[in-house]
């Protein structure tokens, strides 16, 4: 047990002093294997560092890793394919993404392999629909006038109950809240 224990220490020792002698390189500097897709940054987020002689997963840290493109201010997931990837903005929806797609007349094809100019053409055409920050405020605008002039289903948000018809006896749970007991309640 004790030698098994020296082995591991000095194994430890010797990785410790191997990676401080490691040259780390600055962000700011380029990788000499750099694509040129790689160069196309504004699209996209995050950067590592070079750490020369480690590969990491195969690709080697500091080149530029392309996490997430920002779409209507969302950072749409890079792995999956545009149709998929747009529905990650609210208020667009299977439906709304393939008129998207097809408007555009954009490949559907993984995120991570659209061009700078391909993912302005897309972004063009999602601004033009009522989404995220805006359609959250026309929805909250609609309740509250709903609420303002007293109608049945103002007083239905007000109270808390569902408000497009469902039984409340049972079930109306999510509306509700937890289960609250009465005392004496029995038949």
């Amino acid at each position: 047990r004790l030698a098994r224990e020296i082995a591991a220490t000095t194994t430890m020792q010797s990785l410790c002093a191997s990676f401080n002698m490691m040259q780390v390189a600055p962000a700011t500097s380029a990788p000499k294997a750099a694509s040129a897709k790689s160069a196309k940054a504004s699209s996209f987020v995050g950067q590592g560092v070079t750490v020369q002689g480690w590969k990491v997963g195969g690709v080697k840290r500091g080149e530029l890793q392309v996490r997430a493109a920002r779409v209507a201010g969302v950072e749409i997931p890079n792995n999956k394919k545009a149709e998929i990837a747009l529905t990650y903005v609210y208020g667009v929806g299977n439906a709304t993404a393939k008129k998207i797609m097809a408007k555009t007349g954009l490949e559907n094809k993984r995120v991570r392999e659209f061009e700078e100019e391909e993912l302005t053409i897309l972004r063009a055409e999602v601004d033009t629909y009522m989404i995220e920050g805006d359609l959250r405020r026309f929805n909250m605008l609609n309740i509250k006038r709903l609420k303002e002039i007293q109608c049945y289903r103002g007083r239905r948000h007000i109270r808390g109950l569902p408000v497009r018809g469902q039984r409340t006896k049972t079930n109306a749970r999510t509306r509700k809240g937890k289960v609250k007991t009465v005392a004496g309640k029995k038949k």
